[in-house]
């Protein structure tokens, strides 16, 4: 009964990242406007979700140098998959036929969050049904802003709708493998460094990424729209943080 309970709250989750099949029947000039914010929020989302629910769950008991060598080791990692995936200048324009890193990047981080939401998900079920569903309910909560602003940027990187639609639901399958390795082996999984691993890509993600890319923006309103896109998702991490941990 548990593991049923543990599989259908790991659809329920991954349901979410279809958010953006919302979208098909949007005109372009609607979609563009809103994909403006979506960036904004995900920068906010990403840097919310590492300092407010990341970081703090992976120090928590942990040697604090070790934490933090995680948290360089993610940076440097992204890092240098930027340098590998965009391996040349490219004056090209992102198009759905030449999508630039940041989506491939984005998918890379996206699969090892959900990686680590399935061992946490599965960990939390072993230890009760009701932290279990607690949980799911935590972690649902969050992957909904999560998702916004994954969708939001495989666009922004050049990928059709439907496209960032399926890449962002299979990302969300490892959710399913990282479950499937704690029932495996039947063990509390060390996640902390892990943890510290996807704040570090995160990180580097919405700050070598996503702001530089915001920062093109000169306009008055739209640049006050991008900051009140980032403050959005700063403040949904921060009261799901205080509501429902």
């Amino acid at each position: 009964m548990i593991y049923i309970f543990l599989f259908l709250s790991l659809a329920i989750i991954s349901a979410v990242s279809l958010i953006g099949v919302l979208t098909l029947d949007w005109s372009t000039v609607r979609l563009n406007n809103v994909n403006a914010w979506l960036i904004s929020i995900a920068a906010g989302s990403l840097l919310g979700d590492s300092f407010f629910h990341l970081l703090p769950e992976a120090t928590g008991g942990q040697d604090g140098l070790t934490i933090w060598l995680y948290l360089i080791a993610g940076l440097i990692i992204f890092f240098i998959l930027e340098k590998i995936i965009h391996w040349r200048h490219c004056h090209i324009p992102t198009s759905q036929e030449h999508p630039h890193p940041l989506g491939t990047m984005n998918l890379v981080g996206d699969f090892l969050h959900n990686f680590l939401d399935g061992l946490v998900l599965a960990n939390a079920f072993l230890v009760s049904p009701t932290m279990g569903i607690s949980t799911a309910i935590a972690i649902f909560m969050h992957e909904i802003p999560q998702e916004i602003g994954d969708f939001g940027i495989l666009l922004h990187a050049g990928y059709s709708r439907i496209k960032a639609s399926k890449l962002n639901f299979l990302s969300s399958l490892s959710a399913f493998l990282g479950a499937l390795l704690v029932i495996i082996f039947r063990t509390n999984w060390p996640i902390n460094n892990l943890l510290a691993l996807t704040a570090g890509s995160f990180i580097y993600i919405a700050t070598a990424d996503l702001l530089p890319e915001m920062q093109k923006e000169t306009t008055e309103i739209k640049s006050l729209k991008q900051l009140a896109g980032l403050c959005i998702g700063l403040t949904i991490m921060l009261i799901i943080k205080i509501f429902l941990q």
